[in-house]
């Protein structure tokens, strides 16, 4: 199956890629890393003036939302560039206010979130146990069991990628609790995963077009070394994977208030972040040594891949998800 977007969402993915490019992004992630949050804060506010946050947010509340081919392609440019900050979890705990239906949280919340002026993070466990950037949000919360609650975040833990930090964190003042909080957990989940899917497509697409830039020009034996065999069927297998996990992602986002979303959602982040993966792991053997050091800023990206693997749900945990949706 083939996706064609549009000409506007075209025109949104590359007004998105254009403004990530002029920040600087990886010079974002290194500050981000390091508890300087100003220019990331920055980023932030711009991508929600460009109306990244606004495809998650409905009209009522001051967004365009929900409009999940959108987010696919936002992500996706995300992704691409290893923007730091919890956007997936924003857009999962906007799903999450709306669907609850409590005009006091979502009327002070959607607004903000869809503005850029808010940044929420969200633990949902078991899947996503810990609240992403807990330190840099202004609202921090935690589905426990059937009450929705407001998030005591503990200490720092470490991750594998330096710049998403994780916090545990414990139930604080309950904001709503029965049967919705847990409904609407469920839809939530599935649009974060569908953000962290865009995000790893893109971020294996941008460490295959390096790959390949790299291997064009770095030269051994008097030759570039992308006339190797062995390098070049490394990368394209590296991009059959990309462009197996990519119409997946965008068939999720089209099966979006189906009764198959949930499984399409898994389907597609299970794919995603395999293909992510192993582009990233190639990209480290085609840089050799150098992919990994601090300085090199591919090494950024390939730590992204790593984390964003397990994140939202592991490809195992989807695969799982995916066979039992197809039992019924």
């Amino acid at each position: 199956m083939r996706f064609v977007l549009d000409a506007e969402q075209r025109l949104f993915g590359e007004t998105l890629d254009k403004l990530l490019t002029e920040a600087a992004v990886p010079g974002v992630v290194r500050d981000w890393a390091a508890g300087r949050r100003e220019r990331g804060l920055a980023l932030w506010r711009s991508l929600a003036d460009a109306g990244v946050f606004a495809v998650a947010v409905p009209e009522p509340a001051g967004g365009a939302g929900p409009l999940p081919v959108e987010l696919v392609t936002a992500f996706h440019e995300l992704g691409r560039h290893g923007a730091p900050g919890p956007y997936a979890e924003t857009v999962a705990a906007a799903v999450l206010l709306d669907l609850l239906g409590d005009e006091a949280i979502a009327g002070r919340w959607l607004p903000a979130i869809a503005e850029g002026t808010a940044i929420v993070t969200l633990a949902l466990p078991p899947a996503v146990p810990y609240a992403l950037d807990a330190d840099a949000a202004g609202l921090a919360l935690l589905v426990d069991g059937g009450r929705l609650c407001a998030a005591v975040p503990g200490g720092v833990r470490a991750s594998l990628d330096p710049a998403r930090r994780l916090f545990p964190v414990t139930p604080g003042e309950v904001l709503a609790e029965g049967p919705r909080v847990a409904a609407a957990a469920a839809e939530a989940y599935d649009m974060g995963v569908l953000a962290c899917a865009a995000q790893l497509v893109g971020t294996g697409r941008r460490l295959l077009e390096v790959s390949v830039d790299y291997a064009r020009t770095r030269r051994q034996f008097g030759r570039p070394i992308g006339e190797f065999q062995a390098v070049k069927h490394h990368l394209a297998d590296a991009l059959v994977g990309l462009e197996y996990a990519r119409p997946l992602v965008h068939g999720a986002a089209l099966a979006y208030g189906t009764p198959d979303f949930a499984r399409d959602v898994s389907a597609a982040k299970a794919a995603a972040a395999e293909a992510a993966y192993a582009a990233a792991k190639i990209a480290l053997q085609v840089h050799g040594a150098i992919g990994y050091t601090d300085e090199y800023d591919p090494s950024l990206l390939i730590r992204r891949a790593r984390a964003l693997y397990t994140a939202w749900g592991s490809p195992s945990d989807h695969r799982a998800r995916v066979v039992a949706s197809l039992a019924r």
